[in-house]
C-alpha cells in the first residue's frame, strides 16, 4: 500500500478510551485500519465488559483503498445445531440472561480473519494491548445488562438473589481470559507455515482445540446447548454488502442476518420526496422519516433473517417496483397505527404481519477506525446479558444473542439448527464517488439503524457537517415487533428530544402521532467523516476518539 501524502496518518473512534488507544497505538506502529480495529475489539472485549465480550459478537464493514471495494465480515455465531435443543427452545423459548441463549463466540474468528484476508501484523501484536490490559489484574466483577448491575465482586459471590445465576467460582477472570490470551499467542508462534497459517492455527486453538474443550464441558455443567462440535464448524462468512444508491452517495449495509437492510428499504423510500425542501427537524421531515422507517421496519420483522438458511427476496425488497408500491403508503397528513409489511415476492405493497415479541438482551458499543492508506474498519461489537459466568478457567464470557430469533415456524428469522439469528448490530459506510464520506457505528438495539439513519439523511439532505451530525437531536419510534427491548409494541410511537419546540410537536399530534419526550439520546455515537478536498478525516459523535500524524 502507498500512503496519500494528503490523507490523514490515522483517526479512532471507540466506545472507550482505553479501545481507541490501542487502535492508535497499532497505527502508530505501522499497521493498517484493520490491524487497529482488531486491536480496539479485543481491548473492548475486557474494558467494555458490559456492552460487549470476547465471547460476543461484531458484524465489520471494511473499506480496501487498494480496491474500492466494501467488503462484510460476518462475526456472528449461530445457534447450536442439536435437533434436542431446537425442538426445547421451539416448546419452551429462548431465555434471556441464560447460557441456553448463547450463540457460538463470534468476535476472536472475525478479528483472525480480518487480521488473515485484510491486516499486516500477527495476533501476538494486535492483542498486545489487551493481554497488557488483562495483566494488570481488576475486580472479579461484572456488569450484567440484563439487569444493569454489577453481579459479583471480589468475593465471587453474586449480588442479590435474581442474580445467583452468575458463578465465577471465585476465579478472577482477568487472570483466566490473560491465560486464553496467552494460549492464542503461543498457538500462533509454534505453527509452522506463512503467516495466514499461523492466524488459522490462532482460530483453531480457540474452535477445534483445548480452549473449545474447556468450553465444552462448562457449557454442560451450566446446562447449555452448545458442544464442541457447534465450535468447530464455526466460521466467518465474507460477504458482499447491501448497498443502494441514494442522491449521488453509495449506503453500505451488512445483509439481513443484521437489521441493516431496512436502512436500505427506508432510503429508496425517501427517494421519492426532495428532503432539502422540508425545515430540518420540521414537522414534515420528522414525520416522513418515521413513516418510511415503519414500512421498512415492518419488512424487517416479516422477511429478515439468515440468508444461508432461509430465502430472503432482498432484492426485490429493494427494487423500483416493489418501492414505489410502499412509497404510495405514506400519507404526509396522516401517521400510520398499522404494522403493514409487504410482500416483495409478488410485488404487493401489503400482507397480513405475522410476529411475537421477545425479550430484552445484550449491550452493545462502537468502533471505527481510518489509516493513513484511507482504509475503512467499522464494526458494531456486543454479546453480554448472560449471567452464566465466565466459561471455566477460560474467562471467556458469552452473550445471549439467540434472544433475536423467535419460535415462529416458517418465518425467517425462526431458530434452527446452526442458524445466525437476525442481529440488530449494524454498522454504516458511505461512500461518494468510489471514496469513504462517512463510517458510522451506534448502540442501542432497535434504535441504532434509526438513528443511523437520520444521520445519513442529515448529511446528503440537509448537508449537516461533522460537528452538527454528532449533535443533531435524534427522534425514534418503536413501531415495530419482535426482539429486544420491545416491551410492547407501541403503535404509532413517536419519540421527540426535548430540545423540538412545541409547534412542531402539536403538528405532528394533528398527523396522529402518539408523541412522548424522549429525555435522553442514544450514547456512544462513533462517526467518522472524510473531505477528501482538504485531506481531513473528522471524528465526531459522543464516543472516545483520537488521531495520529496527518494535517
Amino acid at each position: 500500500m502507498t500512503a496519500d501524502e494528503n490523507y490523514c496518518g490515522g483517526v479512532a473512534q471507540a466506545g472507550f478510551q482505553e479501545g481507541v488507544d490501542a487502535a492508535l497505538e497499532i497505527l502508530a506502529r505501522g499497521g493498517n485500519a484493520i490491524d487497529a480495529g482488531t486491536a480496539a475489539l479485543l481491548v473492548l472485549s475486557v474494558r467494555g465488559i458490559g456492552t460487549t465480550c470476547i465471547g460476543g459478537e461484531v458484524p465489520i464493514l471494511f473499506y480496501g483503498a487498494d480496491t474500492g471495494k466494501v467488503t462484510v465480515l460476518s462475526g456472528q455465531g449461530a445457534a447450536p445445531t442439536s435437533q434436542l435443543a431446537i425442538d426445547w427452545y421451539l416448546e419452551n423459548g429462548i431465555p434471556a440472561g441464560d447460557i441456553r441463549a448463547s450463540a457460538v463466540p463470534a468476535l476472536i474468528d472475525a478479528c483472525v480473519q480480518a487480521l488473515r484476508l485484510y491486516g499486516t501484523l500477527t495476533f501476538a501484536e494486535v492483542s498486545r494491548p489487551a493481554l497488557a490490559t488483562l495483566e494488570t489484574g481488576g475486580d472479579n466483577w461484572y456488569r450484567d445488562t440484563l439487569s444493569n448491575r454489577i453481579v459479583c465482586g471480589l468475593s465471587g459471590r453474586p449480588i442479590g438473589s435474581a442474580l445467583k445465576g452468575f458463578d465465577t467460582q471465585g476465579r478472577n477472570w482477568h487472570a483466566d481470559l490473560a491465560a486464553t490470551f496467552r494460549k492464542l499467542v503461543e498457538a500462533e508462534q509454534m505453527a509452522s507455515g506463512d503467516r495466514e497459517d499461523r492466524l488459522q492455527a490462532v482460530s483453531d486453538r480457540f474452535y477445534r482445540g483445548d480452549i473449545a474443550e474447556d468450553l465444552a464441558h462448562w457449557y454442560v455443567e451450566r446446562g447449555g446447548f452448545l458442544r464442541s462440535s457447534d465450535l468447530a464448524r464455526h466460521t466467518t462468512h465474507i460477504e458482499e454488502p447491501i448497498s443502494v444508491n441514494y442522491r449521488g452517495h453509495t449506503v453500505y449495509k451488512c445483509g439481513p442476518w443484521t437489521q441493516g437492510p431496512y436502512v436500505a428499504q427506508a432510503l429508496r423510500l425517501l427517494e421519492g420526496w426532495d428532503l432539502s425542501q422540508y425545515e430540518l427537524l420540521g414537522a414534515d421531515h420528522i414525520h416522513l422519516v418515521t413513516e418510511a422507517m415503519k414500512l421498512a421496519l415492518a419488512d424487517r420483522d416479516e422477511h429478515y433473517g439468515d440468508p444461508l438458511m432461509a430465502d430472503v427476496p432482498m432484492q426485490e425488497l429493494l427494487c423500483d417496483q416493489y418501492t414505489g408500491s410502499r412509497r404510495s403508503l405514506i400519507d404526509m397528513e396522516n401517521a400510520s397505527h398499522a404494522v403493514r409489511p409487504g410482500d416483495p415476492r409478488r410485488l404487493r405493497p401489503l400482507i397480513e404481519p405475522s410476529h411475537e415479541l421477545a425479550p430484552d438482551s445484550a449491550g452493545t458499543t462502537t468502533c471505527a477506525v481510518t489509516d493513513r492508506w484511507g482504509n475503512v474498519f467499522v464494526s458494531t461489537p456486543s454479546g453480554v446479558g448472560s449471567m452464566a459466568g465466565s466459561g471455566a478457567r477460560t474467562g471467556i464470557t458469552h452473550g445471549t444473542r439467540l434472544t433475536q430469533f423467535n419460535t415462529l415456524a416458517g418465518h425467517s428469522n425462526c431458530i434452527a439448527s446452526g442458524k445466525r439469528p437476525r442481529t440488530t448490530l449494524s454498522p454504516s459506510l458511505v461512500l461518494k464517488d468510489g471514496m469513504p464520506a462517512l463510517a458510522l457505528s451506534i448502540p442501542s438495539a432497535h434504535l441504532q439503524d434509526q438513528a443511523a439513519l437520520q444521520v445519513i439523511v442529515a448529511m446528503i439532505d440537509f448537508e449537516q457537517d461533522h460537528r452538527t451530525l454528532a449533535t443533531l437531536p435524534r427522534f425514534y419510534t418503536r413501531h415495530y415487533v419482535g426482539g429486544m427491548e420491545v416491551p410492547e409494541t407501541a403503535l404509532g410511537s413517536l419519540r421527540l428530544p426535548e430540545s423540538i419546540d412545541r409547534k412542531t410537536r402539536s403538528e405532528l399530534e394533528a398527523r396522529g402521532h402518539v408523541v412522548t419526550t424522549l429525555r435522553r439520546d442514544v450514547g456512544g455515537i462513533s462517526m467518522l467523516t472524510f473531505d477528501r478536498q482538504n485531506g481531513q478525516c473528522q471524528f465526531a459523535g459522543d464516543a472516545p476518539g483520537g488521531r495520529i500524524g496527518g494535517p
